[in-house]
């Protein structure tokens, strides 16, 4: 398993834990995703045989967040 933690701008609120914790979680080979709005970033622990970081970061991004 890969341990990345990824900064990302522009989560505030419930509703921005949720949507990331949710989008990242549904793809295949994330085995565990963590919001933590106060220093804004988001630990993923992933197969990489599964999902590409780049993946990951789309995923994100999608949801209308800058990942840094």
């Amino acid at each position: 398993m890969e341990k990345v933690t990824l900064h990302v701008q522009g989560m505030s609120c419930n509703h921005c834990i949720k949507a990331i914790e949710g989008s990242v979680g549904e793809l295949k080979g994330i085995s565990n995703v963590k919001v933590h709005l106060d220093n804004g970033t988001v630990d993923v622990e992933y197969n990489a045989n599964e999902v590409t970081l780049d993946t990951i970061k789309e995923t994100i991004d999608d949801q209308g967040y800058d990942v840094n």
